[in-house]
C-alpha cells in the first residue's frame, strides 16, 4: 500500500538511523510482529522487556510507512471531542479513553529518558475555535474535560490575543502534551529491544498468513517461512490486507514544513501545540530547529495518485490557513509531504484479539493519537500474553 508521498520532515531531517537485514532464511519464535512503525516497535519494547522472544519483519524499511509522515505531536484529546464521545460509548468509557492517552504521554516521557532519547519535549496544547459558530461546542468540552478532572483553562478572546498572537473567539489551554519524533524513536525502540533479543528484519513483507492449531505459520515473499506461537498485526492502515471486517476508514492527510525561523522571533507563548475546531482541523507546531510543521485540509479518500497531484494545491492553502493566524510572519515552506491515515467511527483503537484469527493480538492506533495509543495497545498485548487481566480490553475489542 501506498502511504507517503514527498518529503517528510523526519526522513529528510534524520536519514536511515539504522539499518536491519532482510529475512535470508527460516526462522521460529515466540511471537512474530508484522509491522516496522512505531506501533509495532513500542510493543516490540514491552515485550522484550518482559523477556519475550519476538522477531519483527516489515515489508519495507524500517520506519518508511505512515511513521515517518507523523508530525509527532503527543495530546491526550482524541480526535472525537470528549463531550461527543460519551454521547457514543458512555461517561466511563470516553473518560478512560481520555485518560490512558494522557498516561501515555507520562509514559513516553519515562521510556525516553531511559533511552536517553532527546527528541521528548513537554509542551502545552492550545484547542482553539476556529470560528465563532464552534465556540459553544469548546465550552462544553471544556467542562466535559474539567468535570472529568482533566488540569485545562478557558481562555478568551483577549487572552488568546496576548499570549498567543492570533485571534480567536476562545480556546482550551491543556498542560498535558507533547511532542517527539515518532520516526528517530521508533528506531530507538528498536535498536535498544535488539540488545534484549529482538530480532528486526526489514524488506521482509509477509506474503500469507497460516493460522495453525499451535500458532502461526507466515510465508514472506522472498521464500522464507516464519513459525510462531502467537502474532502481533501492527500494520496499521494495512490492515485491510489482513482482515476482512471494515474498521477503519481511509484519509489522506497534508504537511509542510517552513525554513528556520530567527530563536528571537518567537510567534506564541511556550512553542505550545495548536490546534483548531475546523473539520478537518488544523495542527500547527514548532521544531526542535525552529521551524514550523503545519498539517490538516485532510481528503477523505484513499488514492494515491489524486493524494499526490494536491501536495502543492494543499501546501498552499496550509501556508493561507497559517497566514491568515499570524499574518506577519513570513513563513516560507521546505519540505511538504502527504501521507495516508485511517479513523474510526468513534475515534478509538482497535487493540486485542480478533475471534477470525486464532492466537493473533492486534495494535491498530487509528486516527490523530496513534503514538499514544501504540502505548495503550502495547500494555494491553503484554496484559493478554501474560494472563493478567486488563480492564480496559473491552473498550477497545474489535467486538465494541
Amino acid at each position: 500500500m501506498n502511504l507517503t508521498t514527498g518529503y517528510p520532515f523526519g526522513l529528510i531531517n534524520n536519514g536511515l538511523p539504522a539499518s536491519y537485514p532482510k529475512l535470508e532464511s527460516d526462522a521460529k519464535t515466540e511471537v512474530a510482529i508484522i509491522g516496522g512503525g512505531i506501533s509495532g516497535a513500542l510493543t516490540a519494547y514491552y515485550l522484550g522487556h518482559a523477556g519475550i522472544d519476538c522477531l519483527l519483519v516489515d515489508g519495507r524499511t524500517i520506519g518508511l510507512g505512515s511513521t515517518c509522515a507523523s508530525t509527532s505531536l503527543l495530546q491526550y484529546e482524541l480526535d472525537n471531542p470528549l463531550y461527543k464521545l460519551i454521547s457514543q460509548v458512555g461517561r466511563q468509557g470516553a473518560v478512560r479513553a481520555y485518560t490512558l492517552c494522557s498516561e501515555s504521554i507520562d509514559l513516553l516521557e519515562r521510556i525516553a529518558s531511559k533511552l536517553k532519547f532527546p527528541h521528548f519535549e513537554r509542551r502545552n496544547s492550545l484547542y482553539f475555535a476556529a470560528g465563532i459558530k464552534d465556540v459553544q461546542g469548546l465550552k462544553q468540552e471544556y467542562l466535559a474535560r474539567k468535570n472529568a478532572g482533566f488540569p485545562v483553562d478557558y481562555l478568551g478572546k483577549g487572552a488568546i490575543q496576548k499570549h498567543y498572537g492570533f485571534s480567536s473567539p476562545g480556546g482550551i489551554l491543556s498542560r498535558q502534551g507533547a511532542a517527539t519524533d515518532a520516526y528517530l524513536l521508533t528506531h530507538a525502540l528498536l535498536q535498544n529491544v535488539i540488545q534484549q533479543g529482538l530480532k528486526v528484519f526489514d524488506r521482509t513483507r509477509i506474503s500469507k498468513i497460516e493460522y495453525q492449531r499451535n500458532g502461526v505459520k507466515l510465508s514472506t515473499m522472498n521464500g522464507p517461512i516464519i513459525t510462531a506461537r502467537r502474532m502481533v498485526n501492527a500494520s496499521g492502515y494495512e490492515i485491510t490486507e489482513f482482515i476482512d471486517k471494515k474498521i477503519v476508514s481511509l484519509h489522506s492527510a497534508y504537511a509542510l514544513v517552513s525554513e528556520n525561523i530567527s530563536p528571537d522571533n518567537s510567534l506564541w507563548k511556550d512553542k505550545a501545540l495548536l490546534w483548531n475546531t475546523a473539520d478537518p482541523y488544523l495542527y500547527i507546531r514548532m521544531t526542535r530547529d525552529n521551524r514550523i510543521m503545519i498539517g490538516g485540509r485532510d481528503e477523505p479518500f484513499y488514492n494515491p495518485a489524486r493524494r499526490d497531484k494536491l501536495i502543492n494545491r494543499k501546501s498552499a492553502l496550509l501556508k493561507k490557513d497559517f497566514t491568515k493566524l499570524f499574518p506577519h510572519a513570513n513563513l516560507l515552506p521546505e519540505f511538504r509531504w502527504a501521507g495516508t491515515f485511517g479513523s474510526t467511527q468513534d475515534a478509538l483503537p482497535y487493540i486485542g484479539t480478533y475471534d477470525k484469527t486464532p492466537h493473533t493480538y492486534y495494535a491498530l492506533g487509528f486516527g490523530g493519537n496513534g503514538i499514544t495509543f501504540s502505548v495503550i495497545a502495547a500494555k494491553i498485548i503484554l496484559d493478554l500474553m501474560t494472563g493478567r487481566k486488563n480492564k480496559d480490553v473491552d473498550l477497545f475489542s474489535f467486538n465494541r
